[in-house]
This record gives structure tokens, C-alpha cells and sequence, in this order.
């Protein structure tokens, strides 16, 4: 994880060089700033593609899951944010929604989310990674640095 900034003395250093994201998501890991070069998964409740890639050398990096911002499964849980956590992840930014967020809510590890649904997602391994995805008027490219806080999140453009 590289150094943490707020993301409001950021923008203010480099305004129109960072995207914004409008969507406001919740804060769910017990860490709630992080930061890191992006990798990316796109899938729609489906999450063995996103837990095939957590289960691998994060390096401080930061997993983006556009998972359509559904909420009508969960596409990370308990098991699969601690494989972020014991792969040395950063974060995890989800345009969907988790499962046991008391439990995920002690990880140290970033989790930003829609919200939660207790129920599971798809195992089929659908889904494309380290591809550009784009939600909450942002595009997150793998490899661009992505900055998270209380505020929101900053994408390098």
C-alpha cells in the first residue's frame, strides 16, 4: 500500500487530472484509506474469477470488481476479502455488493461496496480481468493508480 493522502488534498493538488466517483459507496473493511495501482475483474454475480485473482501476490494493489452494481448477490464474503488480506491487497473497490460485513468490517484491508446480501453469488469463473472498467462516472484502467478515503475515491485519468 503506498502512502496514504486525503483524497480532498488530492484533488486539490491535481484537479482535472483525477476522475471522481459520484457513486457513493460504503465503507465496509476496517480500513478506510488505501491506495495502489488498480487490477480489475468484471463479472456479474459471479465470483470465482475475482477469487482466482485475490489468491495471488496483490503487491499493494487494489482489486476493482464492476460487477454490473448489482445487489442481488454478494460477490465477496468473509473467505474471499481474507485472501485479499493474506495476498498483501490493499483494497477492494465493488460495484455489487458483499456478505458477512461484521466479519469484513475487522479485516484490515480496504472495502468499498454498494452494500450487502446475504446471498451467494454464481461460481462459473464468467467474468474478464485486467480489462477497463468504468462505473460512477469513472474509468479505472489496471495499472493507474486509484486513491480511496472517507471522502470517496480518486482515479488517476
Amino acid at each position: 500500500m503506498t502512502e496514504s493522502i486525503a483524497t480532498a488534498d488530492l484533488y486539490d493538488e491535481r484537479g482535472e487530472e483525477l476522475q471522481s466517483v459520484s457513486l457513493q459507496l460504503q465503507d465496509l473493511g476496517a480500513v478506510t484509506a488505501f491506495s495502489g495501482p488498480i487490477r480489475t475483474v468484471a463479472c456479474f454475480r459471479d465470483n470465482a474469477l475475482l477469487k482466482e485473482l485475490l489468491s495471488t501476490p496483490g503487491d499493494g494493489a487494489v482489486l476493482v470488481v464492476d460487477g454490473g452494481g448489482s445487489l442481488e448477490s454478494a460477490l465477496v464474503g468473509d473467505l474471499i476479502a481474507t485472501l485479499g488480506v493474506d495476498n498483501g491487497w490493499a483494497g477492494l473497490i465493488i460495484h455489487g455488493a458483499i456478505r458477512d460485513r461484521v466479519v469484513v468490517g475487522t479485516l484490515p484491508i480496504g472495502v468499498k461496496a454498494l452494500g450487502s446480501n446475504p446471498r451467494k453469488s454464481g461460481k462459473t469463473g464468467e467474468g474478464e480481468a485486467d480489462v477497463p472498467v468504468s462505473f460512477g462516472g469513472a474509468t479505472f484502467r489496471p495499472g493507474a493508480m486509484v486513491w480511496c478515503d472517507e471522502d470517496g475515491i480518486l482515479v488517476e485519468e
